[in-house]
């Protein structure tokens, strides 16, 4: 069984696109420590990115000094996540699929590729938890690099090894 203090990290970033550099060498870190597969990980970055810049971007408007903290949580089965932000309330499992406007892959991968995610407005906060396949390897795609997957913009029809 892994350390359990290799298997949860947090860390607090402020809302500024060049905080993505130090954001992806935390995950890094933590996939490392945390033995966690490198394409597990490479899906969690991406998503985590995306979640990162919309916060920027549409929950602030641009960079500033508002708080994002991150807590990552190695399971047995899979890798947790927890993504907090002080930008005004936004529930993005809410909004259908279908009325997202050009960009957003950041939510369309975390709602259709999580098996269990939850949002809540706590204290002040955006607060998702997100869990499960996205981070585990999709068993269609074993055997595959993730951008086999069509979500990340490879061919549905590809057998599968």
């Amino acid at each position: 069984m892994p350390d359990p203090v290799k298997n949860v990290r947090s860390a607090m970033f402020l809302a500024r696109r060049a905080e993505l550099r130090p954001m992806s060498a935390f995950l890094e870190g933590f996939c490392g420590e945390a033995a966690v597969e490198r394409d597990r990980c490479l899906r969690l970055n991406i998503v985590l990115e995306e979640l990162f810049v919309n916060t920027v971007s549409h929950g602030h408007r641009g960079d500033c000094d508002a708080p994002v903290w991150i807590t990552l949580e190695a399971r047995p089965d899979a890798v947790q996540l927890t993504y907090e932000d002080t930008a005004p309330p936004f529930n993005p499992f809410v909004h259908a699929v279908q009325t997202r406007k050009v960009g957003g892959l950041g939510v369309l991968l975390a709602r259709e590729l999580a098996a269990s995610r939850d949002y809540a407005y706590l204290f002040g906060r955006n607060r998702l938890r997100l869990a499960g396949a996205i981070f585990k390897r999709i068993p269609a795609f074993a055997g595959t690099t993730f951008s086999d997957h069509p979500y990340f913009g490879g061919r549905s029809d590809r057998a599968t090894k």
